[in-house]
Protein backbone atom coordinates (compact mmCIF):
# COMPACT_ATOMS: atom_id res chain seq x y z
CA UNK A 1 0.00 0.00 0.00
CA UNK A 2 1.16 3.49 -0.79
CA UNK A 3 0.33 6.07 1.86
CA UNK A 4 0.32 8.85 -0.73
CA UNK A 5 -2.51 7.16 -2.68
CA UNK A 6 -4.83 6.73 0.33
CA UNK A 7 -7.36 9.00 2.04
CA UNK A 8 -7.37 9.51 5.79
CA UNK A 9 -10.39 7.29 6.57
CA UNK A 10 -8.69 4.40 4.75
CA UNK A 11 -5.51 4.92 6.77
CA UNK A 12 -7.51 5.00 10.00
CA UNK A 13 -8.91 1.53 9.28
CA UNK A 14 -5.45 -0.07 9.02
CA UNK A 15 -4.21 -2.35 11.76
CA UNK A 16 -1.65 -0.78 14.10
CA UNK A 17 0.42 -3.90 13.42
CA UNK A 18 0.76 -3.13 9.71
CA UNK A 19 4.49 -2.44 9.27
CA UNK A 20 5.24 1.04 7.97
CA UNK A 21 8.21 1.45 5.62
CA UNK A 22 9.82 4.90 5.39
CA UNK A 23 12.31 4.76 2.50
CA UNK A 24 15.17 7.24 2.99
CA UNK A 25 17.80 8.12 0.41
CA UNK A 26 19.61 11.18 -0.95
CA UNK A 27 20.25 13.62 -3.76
CA UNK A 28 24.01 13.88 -4.12
CA UNK A 29 26.89 13.53 -6.53
CA UNK A 30 27.54 10.08 -7.97
CA UNK A 31 30.65 10.64 -10.00
CA UNK A 32 30.74 12.01 -13.52
CA UNK A 33 28.60 9.20 -14.94
CA UNK A 34 25.54 8.75 -12.68
CA UNK A 35 22.65 11.09 -11.82
CA UNK A 36 22.41 12.98 -8.55
CA UNK A 37 19.22 11.04 -7.78
CA UNK A 38 20.95 7.63 -7.89
CA UNK A 39 20.36 6.62 -4.26
CA UNK A 40 16.71 7.64 -4.43
CA UNK A 41 16.13 5.83 -7.72
CA UNK A 42 17.65 2.62 -6.37
CA UNK A 43 15.96 2.67 -2.97
CA UNK A 44 12.66 3.57 -4.65
CA UNK A 45 12.93 0.62 -7.03
CA UNK A 46 13.63 -1.82 -4.20
CA UNK A 47 10.67 -0.43 -2.23
CA UNK A 48 8.49 -0.76 -5.35
CA UNK A 49 9.46 -4.38 -5.86
CA UNK A 50 8.94 -5.16 -2.18
CA UNK A 51 5.49 -3.59 -2.25
CA UNK A 52 4.54 -5.72 -5.26
CA UNK A 53 5.43 -8.81 -3.25
CA UNK A 54 3.74 -7.80 0.01
CA UNK A 55 0.55 -6.12 -1.21
CA UNK A 56 -1.74 -4.60 1.40
CA UNK A 57 0.10 -6.12 4.36
CA UNK A 58 2.67 -3.30 4.53
CA UNK A 59 2.26 0.49 4.29
CA UNK A 60 4.90 2.40 2.31
CA UNK A 61 5.46 6.08 2.97
CA UNK A 62 6.77 8.30 0.15
CA UNK A 63 10.51 8.13 -0.32
CA UNK A 64 12.42 10.85 1.53
CA UNK A 65 14.90 12.09 -1.04
CA UNK A 66 16.77 14.59 1.16
CA UNK A 67 19.51 12.83 3.09
CA UNK A 68 22.55 13.49 5.24
CA UNK A 69 25.10 14.23 2.49
CA UNK A 70 27.33 16.93 3.95
CA UNK A 71 30.42 14.90 3.01
CA UNK A 72 29.55 15.32 -0.70
CA UNK A 73 28.94 19.08 -0.63
CA UNK A 74 32.22 19.86 -2.44
CA UNK A 75 30.57 18.44 -5.59
CA UNK A 76 28.06 20.67 -7.39
CA UNK A 77 24.39 19.76 -7.14
CA UNK A 78 24.54 17.85 -3.86
CA UNK A 79 21.74 18.77 -1.45
CA UNK A 80 21.99 17.86 2.22
CA UNK A 81 20.21 18.14 5.52
CA UNK A 82 22.73 18.85 8.27
CA UNK A 83 23.11 15.90 10.68
CA UNK A 84 21.04 17.27 13.58
CA UNK A 85 18.37 18.57 11.22
CA UNK A 86 18.22 15.19 9.55
CA UNK A 87 17.96 13.37 12.87
CA UNK A 88 15.05 15.56 13.89
CA UNK A 89 13.28 15.04 10.55
CA UNK A 90 13.52 11.25 10.81
CA UNK A 91 12.42 11.31 14.44
CA UNK A 92 9.50 13.55 13.56
CA UNK A 93 8.34 11.22 10.79
CA UNK A 94 8.38 8.25 13.14
CA UNK A 95 6.54 10.25 15.81
CA UNK A 96 3.84 11.08 13.24
CA UNK A 97 3.21 7.40 12.57
CA UNK A 98 3.22 6.57 16.28
CA UNK A 99 0.68 9.36 16.81
CA UNK A 100 -1.54 7.69 14.19
CA UNK A 101 -1.36 4.42 16.12
CA UNK A 102 1.19 2.41 14.16
CA UNK A 103 3.63 0.31 16.19
CA UNK A 104 6.01 -1.29 13.68
CA UNK A 105 8.18 1.19 11.80
CA UNK A 106 11.26 0.76 9.66
CA UNK A 107 13.56 3.31 8.06
CA UNK A 108 14.59 1.58 4.82
CA UNK A 109 17.87 3.23 3.96
CA UNK A 110 19.48 3.59 0.55
CA UNK A 111 22.36 6.00 1.29
CA UNK A 112 25.47 5.25 3.36
CA UNK A 113 25.48 8.69 4.98
CA UNK A 114 22.02 8.02 6.43
CA UNK A 115 23.03 4.87 8.28
CA UNK A 116 24.39 6.45 11.47
CA UNK A 117 21.68 9.15 11.80
CA UNK A 118 19.00 6.58 10.96
CA UNK A 119 20.14 4.31 13.78
CA UNK A 120 20.41 7.28 16.14
CA UNK A 121 16.92 8.50 15.25
CA UNK A 122 15.44 5.06 15.99
CA UNK A 123 17.34 4.98 19.30
CA UNK A 124 16.12 8.44 20.32
CA UNK A 125 12.47 7.72 19.48
CA UNK A 126 12.60 4.51 21.48
CA UNK A 127 13.95 6.37 24.52
CA UNK A 128 11.12 8.89 24.31
CA UNK A 129 8.65 5.98 24.47
CA UNK A 130 10.60 3.86 26.92
CA UNK A 131 7.58 2.84 28.99
CA UNK A 132 5.93 1.12 26.02
CA UNK A 133 6.62 -2.54 25.31
CA UNK A 134 4.70 -2.87 22.04
CA UNK A 135 7.00 -0.97 19.64
CA UNK A 136 9.24 -2.34 16.92
CA UNK A 137 11.46 0.45 15.55
CA UNK A 138 14.08 -0.49 12.99
CA UNK A 139 16.61 1.05 10.65
CA UNK A 140 18.01 -1.11 7.84
CA UNK A 141 20.31 -0.36 4.92
CA UNK A 142 19.22 -2.54 2.01
CA UNK A 143 22.68 -3.74 0.97
CA UNK A 144 23.63 -4.71 4.55
CA UNK A 145 20.96 -7.32 5.22
CA UNK A 146 23.10 -10.37 4.55
CA UNK A 147 22.60 -11.01 0.84
CA UNK A 148 25.57 -12.22 -1.19
CA UNK A 149 24.77 -11.07 -4.73
CA UNK A 150 28.03 -12.44 -6.17
CA UNK A 151 26.71 -15.94 -5.44
CA UNK A 152 23.69 -15.19 -7.67
CA UNK A 153 25.73 -13.42 -10.35
CA UNK A 154 29.32 -14.75 -10.36
CA UNK A 155 30.41 -12.02 -12.78
CA UNK A 156 30.15 -9.49 -9.94
CA UNK A 157 33.61 -8.55 -8.71
CA UNK A 158 32.65 -6.23 -5.86
CA UNK A 159 31.99 -7.61 -2.38
CA UNK A 160 30.63 -4.50 -0.66
CA UNK A 161 28.83 -1.31 -1.60
CA UNK A 162 31.04 1.47 -2.93
CA UNK A 163 29.88 4.74 -4.45
CA UNK A 164 28.83 5.10 -8.09
CA UNK A 165 30.60 1.75 -8.34
CA UNK A 166 30.06 -1.57 -10.12
CA UNK A 167 26.92 -2.19 -8.06
CA UNK A 168 25.21 1.19 -8.25
CA UNK A 169 26.15 1.72 -11.88
CA UNK A 170 24.80 -1.73 -12.80
CA UNK A 171 21.49 -1.05 -11.06
CA UNK A 172 21.05 2.31 -12.82
CA UNK A 173 21.92 0.62 -16.12
CA UNK A 174 19.06 -1.79 -15.36
CA UNK A 175 16.34 0.79 -14.64
CA UNK A 176 17.50 4.06 -16.26
CA UNK A 177 20.31 3.43 -18.77
CA UNK A 178 19.64 6.77 -20.46
CA UNK A 179 20.94 8.51 -17.31
CA UNK A 180 24.33 6.77 -17.37
CA UNK A 181 27.24 8.67 -18.88
CA UNK A 182 30.29 7.18 -20.63
CA UNK A 183 32.13 4.56 -18.59
CA UNK A 184 35.09 3.73 -20.81
CA UNK A 185 37.45 6.40 -19.51
CA UNK A 186 36.69 5.97 -15.80
CA UNK A 187 39.54 4.71 -13.66
CA UNK A 188 38.99 2.39 -10.71
CA UNK A 189 39.16 4.11 -7.30
CA UNK A 190 39.97 1.56 -4.57
CA UNK A 191 37.91 1.88 -1.37
CA UNK A 192 40.97 1.82 0.87
CA UNK A 193 40.87 0.94 4.57
CA UNK A 194 41.49 4.29 6.26
CA UNK A 195 42.10 3.63 9.93
CA UNK A 196 39.75 0.63 10.13
CA UNK A 197 38.55 -0.83 12.40
CA UNK A 198 38.31 2.69 13.84
CA UNK A 199 35.67 4.99 12.32
CA UNK A 200 37.33 7.99 10.71
CA UNK A 201 35.66 11.31 9.99
CA UNK A 202 35.98 12.08 6.29
CA UNK A 203 34.78 14.13 3.38
CA UNK A 204 34.44 12.56 -0.05
CA UNK A 205 37.47 14.31 -1.51
CA UNK A 206 39.63 12.58 1.11
CA UNK A 207 38.90 9.36 -0.76
CA UNK A 208 38.16 10.21 -4.40
CA UNK A 209 38.75 13.10 -6.78
CA UNK A 210 36.28 12.08 -9.56
CA UNK A 211 33.53 11.25 -7.04
CA UNK A 212 33.18 7.50 -7.51
CA UNK A 213 34.67 4.74 -5.35
CA UNK A 214 35.03 1.36 -7.02
CA UNK A 215 35.10 0.31 -10.66
CA UNK A 216 32.01 1.45 -12.59
CA UNK A 217 33.59 0.43 -15.90
CA UNK A 218 32.67 -3.23 -15.34
CA UNK A 219 28.97 -2.55 -14.66
CA UNK A 220 26.22 -4.23 -16.71
CA UNK A 221 22.43 -4.21 -16.64
CA UNK A 222 22.42 -7.99 -16.03
CA UNK A 223 24.47 -7.49 -12.88
CA UNK A 224 22.01 -4.75 -11.87
CA UNK A 225 19.03 -7.08 -12.13
CA UNK A 226 20.80 -9.68 -9.99
CA UNK A 227 21.54 -7.04 -7.36
CA UNK A 228 17.93 -5.88 -7.33
CA UNK A 229 16.69 -9.45 -6.90
CA UNK A 230 19.00 -10.16 -3.97
CA UNK A 231 18.39 -6.86 -2.19
CA UNK A 232 14.62 -7.08 -2.68
CA UNK A 233 14.58 -10.62 -1.28
CA UNK A 234 16.45 -9.37 1.78
CA UNK A 235 14.00 -6.51 2.34
CA UNK A 236 10.94 -8.71 1.86
CA UNK A 237 12.34 -11.27 4.32
CA UNK A 238 12.87 -8.55 6.93
CA UNK A 239 9.35 -7.17 6.45
CA UNK A 240 7.94 -10.69 6.74
CA UNK A 241 9.75 -10.96 10.10
CA UNK A 242 8.12 -7.68 11.18
CA UNK A 243 4.72 -9.10 10.22
CA UNK A 244 5.36 -12.29 12.21
CA UNK A 245 6.61 -10.49 15.32
CA UNK A 246 4.50 -11.40 18.34
CA UNK A 247 4.65 -7.91 19.83
CA UNK A 248 7.05 -8.64 22.66
CA UNK A 249 9.81 -11.10 21.77
CA UNK A 250 13.27 -9.49 21.63
CA UNK A 251 14.64 -11.82 18.94
CA UNK A 252 11.87 -11.36 16.39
Amino acid sequence: MQLADMNWPAVRTLSPDNPVVIPIAALEQHGAHLPLFTDSLLCGEIARRAEERLGDRVLFAPLQWLGNSDHHLDFSGTLSAAPRTYLDMLGGLMENFLHHGFRRLILLNGHGGNDVPGRQAVFEVRQRHRTRNDLLLLCATYWSLGGRPWEVEPALEQRQMGHACEWETSMILRIAPHLVGPLETLEEVPPGVGFEPAARGWVTQDRTIPGHIGNPRIATAAKGEALFRVFTEDVVALLERMLRWDGKDWNG
